[in-house]
C-alpha cells in the first residue's frame, strides 16, 4: 500500500523508567508495520533527517512513532554536558520500555516493529533488539554507531540493516567491524558521496529507499 501523502501524527505520552517521555505516534488502522525512530548525539524527535525517513515510511503503508528518549530537562542538562546523549545503557532503557509499551498499547499491539537508530542512537535499537527479540522484526542503522552496542551485537536476531555515507570514513569502518561480530543475518549498504548526516542532495532519499524496501521484507507479514 502506498500513499500520497505522509500520515498526521498524534501526540503521546509513553512511560519509561520513572518518566514521561514524549513520542509523535502516526498510525491508521491500514498500517501494516511500524517503525520505532531512535534519535541519538543531542537530537530529537524533531531531527528533520528523521523526519523526512518517517514520512517515506508513512507513504509506503508504515506507521511511525518517532519519541524523544530524554526529558526536556534532561535535554537542558544535555546541551550543557554532552553527557546522556551517550549514555548508551540509558537510552537503550527507555527505547525498550517504549517497544514494551507498544506491544501493550490497543491501537498497535497488533503491529510487527521494526527500529530505525540514528548515530548513538542505533547503538540503542541494537542493545532493544537483542533484549526484545521476539518483539523487534527488524533494525535499520543511519550513519550509526553500532560499536557502542558492544556484546549485544552477537544477541541480535533481528535483520539488521546499516547505512553508512562513503566519505564517513571512520564511522563506515565502524560499522564494518561491528558487522563482522554480528550473528544474525545483516547487510551494509554505503551510499556514496554522502558524509555522516547524509545532506548531499539525494542522499537521505537514497536512505529512505533502502529504509523503506529493507522494512517491506521484514516487516509485512503478507507480501504479495
Amino acid at each position: 500500500m502506498t500513499r500520497s501523502e505522509p500520515l498526521e501524527a498524534a501526540a503521546v505520552r509513553v512511560p519509561a523508567g520513572g518518566v514521561q517521555l514524549d513520542g509523535d505516534l502516526a498510525i491508521t488502522p491500514a498500517c501494516e508495520g511500524l517503525v520505532l525512530f531512535a534519535h541519538g548525539s543531542g537530537s530529537s524527535r524533531h531531527s528533520p533527517r528523521n523526519k523526512f525517513v518517517s514520512h517515506a515510511l508513512e507513504r509506503r503503508g508504515f506507521g511511525t512513532l518517532l519519541v524523544d528518549l530524554l526529558t526536556p530537562d534532561e535535554e537542558q542538562v544535555d546541551r550543557v554536558t554532552a553527557g546522556l546523549r551517550f549514555d548508551i545503557p540509558l537510552l537503550a532503557q527507555r527505547l525498550t520500555d517504549v517497544v514494551d509499551w507498544l506491544r501493550e498499547a490497543r491501537e498497535t499491539a497488533r503491529l510487527r516493529i521494526g527500529l530505525f537508530g540514528a548515530s548513538t542512537g542505533a547503538a540503542a535499537a541494537l542493545i532493544t533488539a537483542a533484549d526484545r527479540p521476539h518483539s523487534i522484526a527488524a533494525v535499520v542503522s543511519r550513519g550509526g554507531r553500532p560499536d557502542l552496542a558492544g556484546h549485544a551485537l552477537r544477541r541480535v536476531t533481528a535483520p539488521t540493516l546499516l547505512v553508512v555515507g562513503s566519505l564517513d570514513p571512520d564511522v563506515l569502518q565502524m560499522n564494518r567491524a561491528a558487522m563482522a561480530q554480528m550473528l544474525g543475518p545483516a547487510a551494509l549498504e554505503i551510499v556514496e558521496g554522502a558524509t555522516h548526516l547524509f545532506e548531499e542532495p539525494g542522499a537521505l532519499s537514497e536512505v529512505a529507499e533502502l529504509s523503506a524496501d529493507w522494512f517491506e521484507t521484514h516487516l509485512r507479514v503478507n507480501r504479495s
